[in-house]
């Protein structure tokens, strides 16, 4: 397919590269100039001065930027995507962005004879660079069946969840359940090293039990090493839970564990920690 990709983060750029080399015929937009000609010097493609112009003759126009004003931007804005896509595209999202951004996208993608997919991933950069994303998709069922085989070059989980919204609705479903996890990790690993447990001891036991996660298993080494200049920025995950919170109010959704995890992510910031990884909440308690 001819595609285009809008925005090469350390997120998007290694998945349009997924896109490159599964033979797909790829044109992509950065706002920075040079990391969009740096990505065709290394996977080939060609490489376009806005969203509209990469956009143009594309069978699929994917996009991963910011927040909702971004998304905006590289659709509706002056030179958006939708400008310049033919009939019956399909834009496929994967930033991070709130639900209520992905459905009056997909009712404007929808006046326009287009089709708007609501596609944020999990997984991380590591994620990201190896091609298993996890791709939790809301949108109509037909585009959404064109384009999984295509999310499929760096999705090794690629489902349609629901109608416009709910792939976002889901990613907020995702990060509760890791900054619960981080923080009850943070403070398990706080509290053997205070206890005099052999930490690598206790990990190789309970990893293998009912306690075991990914964040376990990826994230305690470096937790108890105090190493967090890796992985999903403190940044980000606040970013991720205003949206969360903002959802909750319309809901009526009780959140207080990520309330609360959220407070202790704004003492991070105000300790120089936002871009470190998320896994730093254990630093408020190890003080280090």
């Amino acid at each position: 397919m001819r595609i285009a990709f809008l925005g090469l983060g350390i997120m998007g750029g290694p998945m349009a590269g997924h896109l490159q080399r599964a033979g797909h015929d790829v044109t992509v937009f950065n706002r920075t100039a040079a990391k969009a000609e740096a990505w065709v010097a290394e996977y080939g493609g060609r490489a376009a001065a806005t969203p509209r112009e990469a956009a143009a003759g594309c069978d699929v126009v994917c996009a991963c930027v910011g927040a909702d004003h971004d998304v905006r931007e590289v659709t509706i804005g002056p030179d958006g995507a939708f400008h310049g896509m033919k009939p019956g595209a399909i834009f496929v999202d994967h930033t991070t962005a709130s639900a209520a951004v992905a459905r009056e996208l997909h009712a404007d993608a929808k006046a326009r004879g287009l089709h708007f997919i609501d596609a944020p991933v999990s997984g991380g950069q590591a994620g990201a660079q190896k091609g298993q994303l996890s791709v939790m998709c809301g949108g109509d069922a037909e585009p959404f069946a064109t384009v999984e085989p295509v999310l499929q070059a760096y999705g090794r989980m690629v489902a349609r969840i629901g109608d416009s919204g709910a792939g976002q609705l889901c990613k907020m479903v995702n990060q509760l359940c890791i900054a619960g996890l981080v923080q009850g990790l943070a403070e398990a690993l706080h509290f053997a090293q205070r206890a005099d447990l052999d930490v690598p001891a206790v990990i190789s036991v309970i990893s293998k039990g009912a306690a075991q996660s990914w964040q376990m298993e990826n994230r305690w080494q470096t937790m108890v090493d105090g190493k967090f200049d890796f992985g999903f920025a403190v940044d980000w995950m606040r970013k991720d839970l205003g949206i969360v919170m903002d959802e909750a109010r319309r809901n009526g959704a009780r959140l207080p564990v990520a309330a609360l995890v959220d407070q202790f992510y704004a003492q991070v910031q105000a300790r120089g920690g936002n871009r470190w990884d998320t896994s730093s909440l254990i630093a408020l308690l190890d003080d280090k």
